[in-house]
């Protein structure tokens, strides 16, 4: 690829990151009129807490304002809660968007102090300009859980509560009654993936109909949807809104959002009166997106750029002889490499979490993390000796050797010094993308994401586990690239290479069909009245990541091997993009 293309790519990129970044922080901001801070304070058991605080530019100790605590759910962070934050700050309420404990930047473990919300909740109400008379809290999935503590810790901190895709009494939190919490509204989609666990009914549907939901209602029938039972005034009022979505979807849902602004403009004082069908939230999403887009972007472009200097140029070669499988064998290996991982994803992970690491310890403290990690390298296990099988029995006269599938230099052999040299190259851009997002959290508070997908900066100790984590994703993408470039490599009705684009876009198939699949027939159930086909539902949701993760890691090693002719750069890049954005995303467990 010539320079002056990847200049253009580079400048692309540039642009993508600044204006999405400037788009989101206009939103987010609401053109000037809210302030956001990075917030850090100490909470329970000297944990340090994390949360992002959006303040209404008049709000002060004389123009005290409404204020509402904002928890996400499990294995997310503060800024999944982007949609409430945003619409009612522009309300003109004050809003804490909390890191729960051992997630985004809050100090682990996982679940201690109530998931951290009295912390927050205590925090909200340390703030002159907060009206302590009007404070709501709000919290999606185990967010839920954790305002529901706060309100039992600090029974006289709150007014009204918000479940979003939540319930009372698990985990933790207080089993509602008419009584406890004050004025709830519950959200809960028709599709939620989780009512089984939040309120004992099979199906989302029939949440309503659930002795949990009556009780806490205070009524022996069946939840009528929108009908206000209690009152507003004793505290005792209690709504059930169920939107045409899912547990996830709830952070996308225009509906879900909107019921929160519409239950605290009907049980907090102090608000703005806009609609609730109002919404810009869904710009900084956007916004967020495109940024994301342009992080992808630069990391092509300046690796690209950086194989063009005096330094690591002897890495740009040629990409070598096609000898990957043809006809019927190849599509028969795509076929198996499609299917593989969505086949041995239950399987692996459980036998991971059960047998191999049953519990969190120092070097694996992140529990969804050590499941990852075990299919991962289970599946490079597999892949490997599905590559040696049809290397040397099914194509054993294919001629192809190590130069052909990108592992050695044919003047050279294993050349240790071109494959120190790429790594050193997959650090400098990795470093370079990390750059680019501090600067958008320094310039925009803002970072790189789209809906329950994210790339977050690292906290000191998060780093320090990043590189515990990634010796094992080496070995899965170096396996991945050497199937994919080596078996897999894509040819042309002649047999020659087809275009960088196609080839890529091609890979990117391969690489997240059999997840696209998977994830298609676990929700055709579930959208048509039944449940999950699989009974674990935070999995299946986990699942929903690997098609981004997929897809950057098939982009990155393919333009790498097309520019380098081998698999080093691109596995060397994906195990510390990748690595990097799973560990930093998501929750510690283990109590350091």
């Amino acid at each position: 690829m010539s320079k002056r293309y990847l200049y253009v790519l580079l400048i692309i990129s540039l642009l993508l990151i600044l204006g999405g970044n400037f788009l989101a922080f206009l939103v987010q901001t609401d053109f000037g009129g809210v302030v956001i801070k990075d917030v850090r304070f100490m909470g329970s058991n000297k944990i340090q807490m994390s949360g992002l605080l959006y303040i209404p530019k008049d709000a002060s100790r004389e123009n005290k304002k409404p204020a509402v605590l904002a928890i996400h759910g499990y294995i997310n962070s503060r800024e999944t809660q982007d949609g409430f934050a945003i619409e009612l700050a522009r309300r003109g309420y004050v809003v804490l968007a909390l890191d729960q404990t051992g997630h985004g930047f809050s100090d682990p473990p996982a679940y201690a102090n109530g998931f951290g919300g009295p912390d927050g909740l205590s925090y909200l109400r340390s703030l002159d300009f907060v009206d302590l008379d009007n404070i709501g809290l709000e919290g999606h999935s185990m967010g839920g859980w954790s305002v529901v503590i706060a309100a039992a810790i600090i029974p006289d901190g709150y007014k009204a509560m918000v479940l979003e895709g939540s319930s009372t009494g698990t985990m933790g939190a207080p089993e509602g009654n008419e009584s406890f919490p004050k004025n709830v509204c519950v959200v809960f989609s028709k599709y939620d993936e989780f009512s089984e666990l939040m309120w004992g009914s099979t199906t989302a549907q029939e949440v309503g109909k659930t002795e949990k939901m009556k009780k806490l209602f205070g009524t022996n029938e069946d939840i009528v949807e929108g009908k206000i039972y209690g009152s507003i005034d004793d505290g005792t009022a209690r709504v059930l809104y169920q939107p045409a979505c899912t547990h996830p979807w709830d952070h996308f849902s225009i509906k879900a959002i909107g019921y929160a602004i519409d239950w605290f403009s009907q049980t907090l004082n102090g608000g703005k009166a806009i609609p609730s069908s109002n919404q810009v939230w869904y710009w900084k999403e956007i916004g967020n997106l495109l940024a994301l887009i342009g992080m992808i972007i630069l990391v092509l472009a300046s690796g690209g750029l950086l194989l063009k200097s005096n330094f690591f140029k002897e890495l740009e070669e040629k990409t070598p002889t096609i000898k990957s499988a043809t006809g019927a064998t190849w599509w028969i290996s795509a076929v198996i490499f499609t299917a593989v991982g969505p086949l041995t994803y239950f399987w692996l992970k459980n036998l991971t979490l059960t047998k191999i690491i049953p519990k969190v310890t120092a070097f694996f403290p992140q529990e969804i993390n050590n499941g990852i990690m075990g299919w991962a390298v289970g599946n490079g296990i597999i892949a490997l000796l599905l590559f040696l099988l049809w290397r040397y029995v099914l194509d054993k006269n294919s001629g192809g050797n190590g130069v052909n599938f990108g592992l050695t230099w044919e003047r050279e052999g294993l050349s240790w010094r071109k494959i120190g040299k790429s790594a050193l190259l997959a650090i400098a851009v990795t470093f370079i993308a990390y750059l680019s997002l501090a600067l958008s959290d320094f310039l925009f508070k803002t970072d790189y994401r789209i809906w329950i997908f994210a790339v977050k900066l690292f906290t000191p100790l998060k780093f320090r586990i990043f590189l515990q984590y990634l010796i094992f994703f080496l070995i899965f993408f170096f396996i991945y690239s050497l199937v994919m470039h080596g078996q897999l490599r894509v040819r042309s009705k002649e047999g020659k290479e087809v275009s960088l684009s196609k080839e890529i876009l091609i890979n990117i198939v391969l690489a997240i069909l059999g997840f696209f699949i998977y994830l298609v027939l676990q929700y055709i159930p579930l959208f048509r009245g039944g449940t999950l086909l699989t009974p674990d539902p935070l999995w299946v949701i986990i699942g929903i990541q690997f098609l981004p993760i997929l897809s950057i890691a098939a982009a990155v090693s393919t333009f790498f091997f097309r520019a380098t002719g081998h698999i080093y750069t691109g596995a060397f890049m994906n195990s510390l993009l990748i690595t990097w954005i799973i560990v930093a995303g998501t929750a510690v467990h283990f109590p350091f």
